[in-house]
Formats: structure tokens, sequence, C-alpha cells
């Protein structure tokens, strides 16, 4: 067991905290640090971002009266060092591990986690809106967001600014925690202003004598005060046009000041609690802080999984024999020698490149690929614009993330009927990043909407074989690819393209009495307990449908013709998903055969690794055995719904 430093073991929760002098958090500071580089070294987990706001997280806790005083994270992975100061230290080593606490701030985990989050640009609208709660209540309790510039960049956090300069008897602080990287480095316009606040000599040496100045003129009273802010006002509006965006929002803007002086973010608090209405606290940090190899590569320290603390190596297993790659590996590169031989071809991701392997092909075809930044809503409808100058766009979008677009699919892309071809990374569970993350939900949200086509690959080949379909010109209609996070199942993954046949599914083996109906990865779970049926004397039938909307109707009338048993298999939600799609059928055609569903229950699924939440959702290759050994021995053919 890890031991945390002699200042740190004593604070179990912030009150404990605010009972050591301000000469003391200093040392806090860097035992916390310590502490979390110990931990992730070991446990693994993300890194860099909760170094970077050390200083911010303890200065928070020391100020305001958590819990009554509410902080809102935004994304969350960044609340590293607000867990372990907030009661969880001594399980801090089950973070993201299966049954443990979460990797992100959860709401029934700790009173101290006021709002659950990991999806990005949240925090500003949920304390606005807890600040018109406190309002309401008549209480007298501060709301605090904390905020990333990289999720600046997604609109829902502007909805929230401009909702927020207009409440001005609303005590809301946001603090801007400006460090250029969201995982990936941040791009864009709003990389560029606050670039250019934090650099202008000129402004920040006004800044300084405003601020003088305002100090003197608080000694003669309320007017004065007045005064003194219309002289802040008009000095900015005068010196520095970079400072009118949040200003000309109505939010009281300070700083930038240096996130990691933590006496100074103190004093600085302090005061900022006595300033009522709405205001945005610009602090500079260094995502990775204290941890030197951190600071050099913030992509790849974002989360590195388990590593040596003293050299840097990250630990990853060396494989015996040769691995299948991940799917999102396939998709960079198969993009790339699509694009090569297609010119109409581009990429956008919003801020995933990494993430989702879009970097290879913005290094390689920089003109042809882009990252907007943090804003799905806008990637959906940009990647629609330019389908309707005849460019084939590959939208490639996390599944979870993709539900924050999803006016803009059926608005935008659907009812025009436009070819963007969406790549739904992280399609089904997504490990230990939990709820928030998992992809369980885009099968039953796409097979709803009108012109879409779904599809989902069983393997390596089946997407570059599907992305290399989607993107012929006779392709008149959004389509979209889903595929799960992680390794596939191929090494030799680079095999030629061959055009598939839009609806289409496929035959993997015959067999009687129960047949299996699969839709993508989980199909390689049905060829493993296939396998393994056969000692049980029981030999099922394994269809790949390949896709859900259009369903390939002459496949499933020989299934439902010859099967009164079926089971359907899927890592996606059961209600409204693939085997919905199947029971319409069988109902829509007079079929009654006993269908059994596998899939994400109608429930949260909490994080752990994958294989241990197939195993809990009962959609793995246990699971299956144990379906089909049980409906092989059911004598009425009853609908199972």
């Amino acid at each position: 067991m890890i031991e945390p430093g002699e200042l740190l073991k004593h604070i179990n929760y912030p009150k404990d905290l605010r009972a050591l002098g301000k000469d003391k958090l200093f040392t806090v500071c860097k035992e916390l640090r310590e502490y979390i580089i110990d931990m992730v070294s070991i446990y693994g987990g993300h890194f860099g971002a909760s170094l970077g706001v050390v200083e911010m997280t303890v200065a928070m806790h020391y100020v305001y009266n958590t819990p009554f005083d509410q902080i809102v994270w935004d994304v969350g992975h960044q609340a590293y060092g607000h867990k372990i100061l907030t009661g969880r230290r001594d399980v801090f080593h089950t973070n993201r591990v299966y049954k443990g606490i979460s990797g992100f701030p959860k709401r029934k985990e700790s009173e101290y986690d006021t709002f659950g989050v990991g999806h990005s640009s949240t925090s500003v609208s949920a304390a606005l809106g807890m600040a018109y709660g406190v309002h309401h209540n008549n209480e007298d309790r501060k709301v605090v967001a904390v905020i990333g510039d990289g999720a600046m960049t997604g609109g829902l956090a502007f909805e929230g600014l401009n909702n927020a300069g207009i409440s001005k008897d609303k005590d809301v602080l946001v603090i801007l925690n400006d460090n250029c990287m969201s995982i990936d480095p941040n791009v864009g316009a709003l990389k560029e202003y606050l670039t250019d606040i934090t650099t202008s000599g000129t402004y920040n040496k006004m800044r300084d004598e405003v601020w003088k100045l305002l100090g003197k003129f608080s000694k003669f009273g309320p007017n004065a005060q007045e005064i003194a802010s219309k002289v802040e006002a008009g000095m900015k509006s005068v010196l520095s046009k970079e400072s009118n965006l949040f200003e000309g929002l109505g939010m009281r803007y300070f700083g930038p000041i240096d996130g990691h002086d933590i006496n100074h973010l103190v004093g600085v608090l302090e005061d900022l609690k006595k300033i009522p209405g709405p205001k945005l606290l610009h602090c500079l940090t260094v995502k990775g802080k204290g941890f030197k190899l951190a600071e050099k590569d913030q992509t790849k320290w974002h989360a590195p999984g388990k590593f040596d603390k003293i050299t840097g190596e990250i630990r990853k297993k060396v494989p015996s024999t040769p691995q299948a790659p991940k799917y999102q590996d396939v998709f960079g590169h198969t993009i790339i020698e699509l694009a090569k031989e297609n010119e109409k071809i581009v990429g956008v991701t919003p801020a995933m490149p990494s993430g989702c392997s879009m970097k290879y092909m913005i290094a390689e075809m920089p003109d042809r690929a882009f990252d907007v930044g943090i804003a799905e809503q806008h990637a959906v409808t940009f990647s629609a614009g330019m389908a309707t100058q005849g460019l084939r766009p590959f939208c490639n979008i996390y599944s979870t993330f993709m539900q924050r677009a999803y006016d803009q699919v059926i608005h935008d892309v659907a009812l025009q009927s436009l070819p963007v071809i969406f790549c739904l990374d992280r399609a089904g569970v997504a490990g230990a990043d939990g709820p928030t993350h998992h992809g369980a939900y885009d099968i039953a949200y796409f097979r709803c909407i009108p012109n879409m086509i779904i599809s989902a690959p069983m393997n390596e080949s089946e997407l570059r074989n599907m992305m290399y379909s989607a993107q012929l010109d006779k392709v008149d209609k959004p389509w979209s690819i889903r595929y799960p996070r992680g390794q596939g199942v191929m090494p030799e993954w680079k095999t030629p393209f061959e055009e598939i046949e839009i609806g289409k599914g496929r035959k993997i083996k015959d067999g009687n009495e129960v047949a299996i109906l699969t839709f993508g990865h989980p199909g390689n779970f049905a060829v493993q307990a296939c396998k393994e049926l056969i000692t049980y004397d029981i030999n099922p039938a394994h269809y790949d449908i390949r896709f859900v909307k259009p369903l390939d109707e002459d496949l499933l009338h020989e299934v439902f013709s010859k099967f009164k048993k079926v089971i359907t298999v899927e890592d996606g939600c059961v209600q409204g998903g693939f085997g919905s799609a199947i029971l319409e059928f069988m109902v829509d055609n007079g079929y009654s055969s006993k269908v059994v569903r596998l899939g994400i229950p109608d429930e949260v699924v909490e994080h752990g690794t994958q294989q241990e939440l197939w195993a809990e959702c009962n959609y793995d290759k246990d699971a299956i055995i144990a379906a089909v050994k049980e409906l092989a021995h059911a004598e009425t053919p009853e609908v199972a719904i």
C-alpha cells in the first residue's frame, strides 16, 4: 500500500485541510502531487490533467466550505486530487477498477461530487443552474465551475456563459484552467485568443495597475467601488481587445494568474468570494505539472497506463505472438489508403485525433483532415456542408459523444440524405471510463432515422470493406459504421478491399435447432461459443447480420423459416437495438419463433474491463453458450420479449 505524506495522511476531508495554516499548503500540494504519481504509476488511470490542477484543487477546498459550497468539475479526469482530499484516499487504488470508485466525479459516490461528469463543456451550465437554486432557496453558498480550456470549444460552454452573463444576481465563479490541452493540443481561434491574453505585456501590466487602483478606491465605500469598476472595464476595453470576449458576455474577468502559485491562488479566491455576480478567473497551468516527461509529451501522458515513476518507462506487456491491431488504428490507416485513391475523401474529428487515430491522416494530409475541437455538433454539420459540395466526409466520433450531435445528424444530414460516413469508435462498453463513455445507444438512436445506413464489422477486414463501400459514388445517403474500443481479431488485417452490398449479411456456419444472429464484434464471441458447444452435442447456426438498417430480409426469411429458436447478440442496448429490429421483422412477417436477446441491459452499467462488463451484461462467449444450451432444451416456440 502506498503511504501518503506526513500532512496528506491526516487529511481525510477538506475540513482537515482547512485546519492547516497557509504556510503548510505548499507542502500539501507537493505531497498530493507525489501521491497521484505513485498511485497512477502502479494502478494506471488518467494522469497529466490531475497533476496540472493540484494547486487549484487544494486552494478551492481550502477557501470554500465544501461540500456546502459547490464545486463542479468539467469532464472529470482532472479530479483525482479532489477525490483524494474528499474521503477517498484509502480506496483510491480501486479507481477505475471493477466495483471500485469511478474515475470521474459521481453524485452517488460522494456528496463532494456535486454533478456527475464525463462529457465535456457541461460545468458552466450546471453551475449556473445550481446558483439559481441557491438564489431561489435563499442560501448563502458559493458555486464554482472548473472548466479546461479544451472544454471551452464546446458550444454548451458558451451557451452557459451567455446565460450567466445576464444573471447578475446569481453568484457563480467560472475558473478557466488554461493549459492549451484537452487530450491532444487545442486547436482553433479560442486557443489563439487565450494565448494573446496571456502574452499581452501591455494588458498584463495595466491589469496589475488597475487592480492596485481598485484596492485604493475600495476603502472609500460602495460608490467609489462602482467608479473603480467602470475604470477597470474602460481601461481593459481600450488596452486589450482580447479581454472583451468574456466581459462582452457579461462575465467579470480576472487574470490571467499562475495556477501553480498556491498562496496567490488562495488570496485571489478569498477576494473573489466577496465579489457578487458572475465572474471568470483565468488560471494558467501546465498539464502534467511536476512530472517532467508528462510536461514534455502531454498527449502521451494523458492516460499512459502503468509506468515506472523513476525511469518513466511505460509498462506494456510484450506479446509472444503477433497481435491484432486496434480497430481505431485500422480506421486510421485505411482512411489514408482510400483517400489516396479518392480525392473527395476528407476526415473530421472533434478533438480526438489520437483516440480515433485520425492523427495519421492529419499528419499525412493536413489539408484534408480536420480536428475541429470539442464540438461534435459542428463536426457533423461541417461534414454535411462538405458533402453538399461532392466531398466524402468520414466523421469519426466516439459513440457516446455522437449523442451530443443527434439533432445535427437528423436535421443536417439525414433529412437531406447527405453521404456523410459516421465512424463510431468505442461502440459498446468502453471499459474503465464507465457509464459516461459506454457507446450503448447508437444502434437504437440511429435506427429510427430515415435514410440512415447502420452497419458494424465483425473484424478488421470487414471494417476496411465497409469503409471502402461507404465512399463509393453510388452511395447517396449517410452511413454509420460502429466498432468497439481496443483490439480486433486479425493480426494479418490489411486485406484487399471488397465491396459489401448495402443491407447484406452472411452466414458464418450452418447448423440446426438454434440460430445465433450477431451484429458486429460480438460475432467473434459466437464463433468461440459454437466451437465449445460441439462438446455438448449442440450445433447452432451462426449468421453475421452486418446491417441493422437496412436488414437483409432474404437472410432473415431463411432464418425464421428454418429455426424456431433464435438468439440475437449485440454490444448495444437491448431496448430498441439490433435484437428489437429482429423481433420487429419476425412479427411484421408473421413468424413465431422463441427469440432471446443478449446485449446491454436497460440499466446503468458501471466501469470495469471490457471482458468483465461483457460478462456482467451476459453477452460474452460463456453467456452465449448458456443461452444456447437453455434454448436448445426449451420446448415451446414462444416469443421471449
